[in-house]
C-alpha cells in the first residue's frame, strides 16, 4: 500500500497534460484520444456489457496463473464480484476503445481475457480488425465468449491457453517467418509480475512494426512491475513511452526521439488511484 500512494503521489507531481508536450505525435495523441468528450453511441453497448456481468450472480471456479488477486481469497468467486474488482473500469474501457478508435489496429492481441470487459473495447474500437485473446482459466474464457456471443462481436478469436506457451510459439514462427502474424496493438493485461512481463515484452519483440502500440495494465501496481516498467522504458528499441499511472504506453516510432511522459488520462486521479489500489 505504502508503494502505491509514494508512486500515486510521485505521479502527481510529474503528469502534465497536452500543454506540456512538445512531441507531434504525443501532443495529437492526448489531444484527439485521451481528451476526445466525444459520447459515443460504442459507450452504451460498453455499459451494457459491464451491467449484464455486474448482474449475474452465478459463480466459477477461476485458475489464476498471474500475480494473484488483493481482494479474492478464495478461487469460486461470483461473477458479479470479478466484474466489480478485477475488470477494467468504466473509463478506462472507454479509453481503450478511444485508443484502438484512434490508431486502428487490425492485428490486436490481449494477454488476459478475463470476462473481455477490455476485450470488447477492443472489439469496438475498429469492427474490421481481428482480435486474439490469450486465457488460462477456462470458465472466464468461456463466459467472455458467451457473453460477445450475445452482443454480436464477430472480431474476436478465444484461445484458452497459458501465455508462455503460445507466445514462444509464435516466436518462432516469427523467426522462421512461418504463418508469421505481426500485431498492431497488444494489451498486457494478464500477470502482473516483473518476471512474466519482461518476459512477454521480450518474446513479442521480434513482431514490432513501426506503428505497433503496447499497452501494459497495472505498471505501478508493485515495486516488482514499477522495476519492469523502468527495463521496458530504457529498451533500445523503444522510442515513446507514456505513463498514465494505470497504463504504461509503448511505441517503437523510428522517427521519434527517445522520450517519456507522464500524462494525465480525463479521468480524476483520486479516484483512478482507489480504483488502483482496490485490486
Amino acid at each position: 500500500m505504502l508503494q502505491q500512494i509514494q508512486s500515486y503521489l510521485k505521479f502527481q507531481w510529474n503528469a502534465t497534460s497536452e500543454h506540456g508536450v512538445h512531441s507531434p505525435f504525443v501532443f495529437d495523441l492526448v489531444r484527439n484520444c485521451f481528451y476526445d468528450t466525444t459520447n459515443y453511441e460504442e459507450y452504451e453497448v460498453l455499459d451494457n456489457y459491464r451491467n449484464q456481468l455486474l448482474n449475474d450472480h452465478n459463480t466459477i471456479e477461476v485458475t489464476d496463473f498471474g500475480a494473484g488477486s488483493r481482494v479474492f481469497k478464495s478461487n469460486t468467486r461470483e461473477i458479479a464480484a470479478i466484474a466489480k474488482n478485477a475488470g477494467i473500469s468504466r473509463k478506462r474501457a472507454q479509453l481503450l476503445f478511444r485508443l484502438v478508435r484512434y490508431f486502428q489496429p487490425t492485428e490486436i492481441l490481449e494477454i488476459g481475457t478475463s470476462l473481455g470487459l477490455a476485450t470488447s473495447a477492443l472489439a469496438l474500437g475498429n469492427k474490421n480488425s481481428t482480435i486474439t485473446t490469450l486465457e488460462g482459466c477456462p470458465s472466464t474464457s468461456q463466459k467472455s465468449k458467451e457473453e460477445s456471443q450475445k452482443f454480436g462481436f464477430k472480431n474476436i478469436e478465444y484461445i484458452t491457453t497459458e501465455f508462455s506457451s503460445y507466445l514462444n510459439n509464435l516466436k518462432l514462427e516469427t523467426l522462421n517467418k512461418t504463418n508469421q502474424k505481426n500485431f498492431d496493438c497488444i494489451y498486457f493485461d494478464g500477470n502482473h509480475s516483473k518476471k512474466a512481463t519482461l518476459e512477454y515484452f521480450e518474446t513479442l519483440l521480434p513482431t514490432i512494426t513501426n506503428e505497433t502500440i503496447w499497452i501494459f495494465d497495472d505498471i505501478h501496481w508493485s515495486q516488482d512491475m514499477e522495476e519492469a516498467w523502468e527495463i521496458i522504458k530504457d529498451h533500445p528499441k523503444v522510442t515513446v513511452t507514456i505513463d498514465t499511472f494505470q497504463w504504461g504506453l509503448v511505441f517503437f516510432r523510428k522517427e521519434q526521439n527517445k522520450e517519456h511522459f507522464c500524462i494525465k488520462t480525463e479521468q480524476n486521479l483520486s479516484s483512478m488511484f482507489f480504483e488502483k489500489i482496490r485490486i
